[in-house]
Parts: structure tokens; C-alpha cells; sequence
């Protein structure tokens, strides 16, 4: 008579031979982020589910829900994750450029339009209607403020330097951001064909140089 092996204790029925497990319980939000980033690039933000999620991370349906509440709280990780990941490129583009407010400047709004053409699935949920309310969730909105922040410090040097004409740092910075946010949307969405056969770096350049001479000194 063919014995069965005894399940395991805490072994849920039928979890034999699936990869339950392979996620220590720290590395888990992680794999369930990267996890709703592929289901997004995928299907789009409709198509994410922590079921969905918890399957393409190889764990069971019921791990999700220890560390996100719903699928609103696993995509404001996502959101916070692709804040973060972009604040470190805005980061790094602009370090050589020390000393040089305007070099600065051009820098960060180049940074943010690589990182919205490299990182779609993030850059949608960062700034879609799912994450929009981001009361809920302070890491979330700490993150988001961080990224808007380094906008506003090259804003204020650029015054400092005489070269942005004075006012509401914050407010010139909101239109700096809505032009480059604008111009990412468009490339992001493949719209940036009506400009014929100008390069990505080209229209970038030709959108900073306006921006900059809307908020240069009069």
C-alpha cells in the first residue's frame, strides 16, 4: 500500500511542489511590488490583482495580505518604489553639474523624461488616479514630496544665481514640472510622432529651453 507523505505542519493542502516559501518574510513586499509592476506592464493597472500578484511572486494567494491591505495599498508601494528609484536618477544626473545651477536645471528635466521611458508601469501608477490620494499612505507621499523637492532647490538656486526670475520657488517649479510631466506622458504614450523624425533628446532640449525662458529673469 502506497503511503502519502505526511503534510508538513502548516502546510496548506495541495501547496506541494509550489515555490511557497522561497521569500523570506522581509524580502516578500518586494517580490510582490516587482511582482505588480510585470502585471501592469502587461494588462495595465486594471489587470492587478494581490491574487494575480501573490501568483506571479510564486506564493500563496493568502501572503499579500500580510503585508497590503487591499490592491490600493500594494500599488501606492509600487507608487513609493518608482518615487524613490526616481529621485536617485534626478539625483545622479545632476551631480556633475555642481556649481552650475542651469546645467542643473536641464539636467533634472532630462532625468525625469528617461526615467518616465524607462520605467512606464511605474510612471503610470505614479502619477494615475490610483495613487492620487496619497493621505493614506505617508511613505508614499514623503517620497513624493522628496522628488518634487530637488525641482524646487534648482529652482531657488537658479534665483539665487539671477537666472529665474524672482517668485513662489514652488510655484515656478509646479510649472517647470507640468511641461516636463506633459512631454514624459507624450513619449511614454508613443504621441511624440506629430513631431516627425526629431530625436527624444532634441524635443527634450527644445522643451527645457522653453520652460527656461518662461521663468527666466525679465
Amino acid at each position: 500500500m502506497t503511503r502519502i507523505p505526511a503534510r508538513p505542519a502548516g502546510q496548506e493542502p495541495g501547496a506541494v511542489g509550489r515555490r511557497r516559501g522561497r521569500y523570506h518574510h522581509g524580502k516578500l513586499p518586494k517580490a510582490l511590488v516587482a511582482a505588480a509592476v510585470k502585471l501592469v506592464e502587461s494588462g495595465g493597472v486594471g489587470a492587478l490583482t494581490l491574487r494575480g500578484a501573490a501568483r506571479k511572486a510564486g506564493v500563496s494567494q493568502a501572503a499579500p495580505y500580510r503585508h497590503f491591505t487591499d490592491k490600493q495599498a500594494l500599488l501606492a508601494a509600487v507608487a513609493e518604489e518608482g518615487f524613490r528609484s526616481l529621485t536617485e536618477a534626478m539625483r545622479q544626473a545632476t551631480a556633475p553639474h555642481e556649481g552650475d545651477p542651469l546645467g542643473r536645471f536641464h539636467a533634472l528635466g532630462r532625468a525625469y523624461v528617461d526615467f518616465a521611458m524607462a520605467h512606464p508601469a511605474h510612471y503610470r501608477i505614479m502619477f494615475g488616479q490610483a495613487a492620487a490620494d496619497r493621505s493614506a499612505y505617508p511613505l508614499l507621499k514623503a517620497a513624493a514630496q522628496e522628488t518634487f523637492g530637488l525641482l524646487v532647490a534648482a529652482i531657488q538656486d537658479c534665483q539665487r544665481a539671477g537666472v529665474v526670475r524672482p517668485g513662489d520657488a514652488e510655484e515656478l517649479a509646479l510649472a517647470a514640472w507640468s511641461a516636463s510631466h506633459g512631454l514624459s506622458s507624450l513619449a511614454v504614450d508613443g504621441q511624440l510622432s506629430v513631431m516627425g523624425e526629431r530625436s527624444r533628446e532634441a524635443l527634450i532640449q527644445a522643451v527645457m529651453a522653453n520652460i527656461f525662458f518662461g521663468l527666466g529673469s525679465r
